[in-house]
């Protein structure tokens, strides 16, 4: 029998804007299932975009997608196939949803905000609010306003220019940029805030894979992926650790599928056994469209939350115990090995064990598959990037790979895989809080002014800096940074101290209800949309996982004639705040704003890898940028090696009645974006205040189905954060883990709570507690028990690769 309220959420969009919220508690749990895509996510998404676009927008804008004359999908960053191996459905069924998202026909415009005060929105979930549509107009909450009212164009550069001009201190002013933003955008944005003296340039890599960029960068000598989509087509045995494709990256599993039909085999390392792991319905052959599909992983390894680096450590020790070393490699290329060898020699199995929860004979079956693959890629994404020791467990990965020699050569390498479609890009670019001496000198050269060099504010350190009222101006370039960031309650209270807020945006959310003294919503283009200036039609660049960069035009009409590409906004914004500043700099503001080739004619004299960037964009399929270990096995280190290291083995424990919980996503949203409420493949529905738990801890801690919890976590400050009203639910995660929804859960995740090395959020580790509904209420900690901001130089790492990842 078909279950009718989860057709009615799948089909939700069918019925336009909701006029109210799913009820966050009324949680339905359903048939998880056994395979990913298949004929459902064929139905879903021709649903969802039917339905915001209508059938024959649907058909025109689907068709471009991800093609080489077309728009880069808005999701996330897995690579395209190149342009004669693409087919006519080059997408996924997120990414189907993503484009509904953008290219929707329905419209946030100056009635609807009318109608709806700010206080009223901020009642509305991250949902309902995402649903509204597009925002047409430049929209401004002034100071004492309670509604957003539409301003000129003019008067919104004006009031940015105004205010940044009357900052005491460039530092008072942050920009933060989202993995959505293009290359072009990136680049004007960075060279923004570096012109007006700042390097406060927070971005999404700072919460996602800032510590795979430490941890390549200090091991490899760049913070970027080694592989190739054909590497991962010709490997003989690929491992997945901390990583969900089938909902995060699906089109991942049509590349996993090609590795096995080749022979290859997969492993999969998580704490939870999700389905795009197991089994792939491709939904474009007979076979999966009959539900035969692929099996995928034939060794699943249901690991503790941070048991990720003892499992890698306890690999390469028996890989040296077994002779199964490429000695050549290691000698020519590495350097660190005798002492790694000793190290490992003394591995204590019992703390392997502890912190994996899993069986020594599961871990020897996948040591003696690496020990017989000639050709090996292995894979990860947030599920070890945060984590307090994930840089460690990265260089524990990276030293297994090391071991057998499996960079620089085809069918095999490291493969961190992206969240967003070009958050790779944007770095590349350099947005960053550091500021690398070869890329400061390389702006100086080509525009004339010094920039600054003193390290600025990370994520982390920007909301330390709100919290201590340093920072007044704080502009978002796309995303949602109060709904992506930790430590909710503290991040939201601080962000209403700023004198102004700015948010380049295509669509309302949680950013926008949390205005400080004035609050400006910037309204952009999508990738999906015509981008018409004075100069003609411009595209944009943008950089996938495995740093292949190429062109993105869109080609429909735009959802309001008020709409401006992010560059020509940054740029319009910029001219008005500096005019001919810094003395003495060459920076022509204006024609970049018209005539995006202008962009790219700096960044390939600015950007290393870039040279003769416009010429090589405008090849069909684009170009691959260099990566010397995948290239060359030449290593841009200290040593001029790749650095196998030594590190002590973590073991994640929670204290009695205590479980670790991780944030993650489910199969109806993309990062801060909720599309819908239906989790399909983990059986779960409706509301999203649910926290998965194994049955028997359930059991252990007297955890009743169907009862209201408030969820708490504690800090080593005294403080304690709750997440009000959770639903629990038995689900085969690892014994002594729990997980549950992200952004709702970010609340739970103490802003000190971050990873060694990088600072990037902790949230796959989150020591917490169950308590009665209605009994817990937050508790601060005392003041001055915080970290300052800036007072962490010791927890961020001082890394400076040629090529910026």
């Amino acid at each position: 029998m078909v279950d009718s309220s989860r057709v009615t959420r799948m089909l939700e969009p069918w019925r336009g804007a909701p006029d109210d919220d799913v009820v966050a508690t009324d949680v339905d749990v359903h048939r998880r299932r056994h395979a990913a895509a298949g004929v459902e996510a064929v139905a879903v998404s021709v649903n969802r975009a039917a339905g915001q676009m209508g059938p024959a927008r649907t058909l025109n804008t689907l068709r471009r997608l991800n093609q080489a004359d077309g728009f880069d999908c808005m999701g996330c960053a897995w690579p395209d196939p190149d342009p004669e191996h693409r087919s006519f459905a080059e997408f996924c069924e997120n990414g189907a949803k993503a484009v509904a998202e953008e290219a929707t026909k329905r419209k946030a415009d100056p009635a609807f905000f009318a109608e709806h005060s700010v206080a009223e929105l901020a009642t509305w979930s991250d949902f309902r609010l995402g649903q509204q549509g597009r925002i047409t107009e430049p929209m401004l909450l002034r100071e004492g306003g309670t509604h957003y009212e539409p301003v000129t164009w003019e008067e919104a550069v004006r009031l940015v220019a105004d205010t940044l001009n009357g900052l005491d201190s460039p530092d008072e002013a942050v920009f933060y940029t989202s993995g959505r933003a293009s290359n072009e955008a990136a680049f004007t944005f960075q060279l923004f805030a570096r012109a007006f003296g700042t390097n406060n340039l927070p971005d999404c890599s700072n919460m996602c894979h800032e510590s795979t960029s430490v941890a390549l960068a200090e091991s490899i000598g760049i913070g970027k992926g080694s592989v190739s989509l054909q590497d991962i087509h010709d490997a003989e045995l690929v491992i997945i650790a901390g990583q969900n494709p089938g909902t995060n990256h699906p089109r991942m599993l049509s590349a996993l599928e090609k590795c096995v039909q080749g022979g290859g085999r997969i492993v999969a390392v998580n704490p939870l056994p999700e389905t795009g792991l197991m089994k792939f319905d491709n939904p474009q052959t007979v076979k999966g469209l009959t539900g035969v599909g692929t099996d995928l992983a034939s060794e699943f390894l249901p690991i503790r939350l941070g048991g990720d680096l003892a499992l890698f450590q306890a690999l390469g020790a028996l890989l040296v115990e077994n002779g199964a070393v490429d000695t050549d490699f290691v000698d020519r290329h590495t350097t660190g090995f005798e002492s790694y060898k000793e190290h490992v020699k003394d591995l204590d199995w019992d703390d392997v064990l502890r912190a994996t929860g899993l069986e020594r004979a599961q871990i020897e079956r996948v040591a003696d598959l690496l020990a017989a693959s000639s050709r090996t890629v292995f894979c990860w994404a947030m599920g070890v990037t945060q984590h307090r020791h994930a840089v460690a467990t990265i260089k524990e990965i990276t030293n297994v790979a090391l071991l057998q020699g499996n960079i620089g050569k085809p069918g095999a390498g490291l493969c961190p895989v992206r969240g967003h479609s070009n958050v790779q890009g944007d770095r590349t670019m350099g947005v960053w809080e550091k500021l690398p001496a070869h890329f400061g000198d390389r702006i100086r050269a080509e525009f004339g002014f010094e920039p600054p060099r003193e390290r600025g504010h990370d994520v982390v350190n920007t909301v330390r800096a709100l919290v201590e009222g340093k920072v007044k101006v704080l502009m978002g370039l796309g995303g949602n940074f109060a709904a992506a960031t930790p430590d909710s309650d503290v991040t939201h209270e601080a962000m209403r101290s700023v004198d102004l807020g700015i948010q380049v945006s295509t669509k309302p959310n949680r950013t926008h209800m949390l205005p400080g003294r004035q609050m400006l919503i910037l309204p952009c283009l999508g990738r999906t949309e015509k981008d018409l200036t004075t100069a003609g039609w411009q595209g944009v660049t943008v950089e996938d996982s495995m740093s292949e960069v190429h062109l993105s035009v869109g080609r429909n009409e735009p959802a309001s004639a008020h709409l401006h590409g992010e560059p020509w906004i940054v740029c319009r914004i910029a001219e008005a705040t500096l005019g001919d500043r810094p003395s003495g700099s060459r920076i022509d503001w204006a024609a970049m704003a018209e005539d995006y080739t202008r962009i790219r004619h700096h960044i390939g004299n600015v950007v290393p890898g870039c040279d003769a960037y416009q010429d090589k964009v405008m090849r069909p399929g684009g170009f691959t940028l260099p990566h010397p270990p995948r290239d060359t096995r030449t290593f841009e280190t200290p040593s001029g090696k790749a650095q196998i290291a030594v590190n002590p083995i973590a073991v994640l424990t929670a204290p009695e009645g205590h479980l670790l919980l991780q944030t993650l996503r489910s199969h109806d949203q993309f990062n801060t974006t909720i599309y819908g409420h239906d989790d399909r493949y983990r059986g779960l529905a409706g509301g999203r205040q649910v926290v998965m738990v194994h049955p028997e801890d359930m059991s252990a801690l007297g955890l009743q189905e169907g009862e209201l919890y408030d969820v708490v976590s504690g800090w080593t400050d005294g403080s304690e954060r709750v997440a009000h009203g959770y639903k629990v639910v038995p689900y085969p995660t690892a014994r002594g883990c729990a997980a549950a929804y992200y952004p709702e859960c970010n609340v739970l995740v103490p802003l000190d709570h971050v990873a060694e090395g990088s600072n990037c959020p902790a949230s796959k580790s989150v020591v917490v507690r169950f308590a009665p509904h209605g009994s817990c209420e937050r508790h601060d900690a005392e003041a001055g028990s915080r970290v300052k901001a800036g007072e962490d130089q010791g927890n961020r790492s001082d890394v400076e690769p040629v090529h910026l990842s």
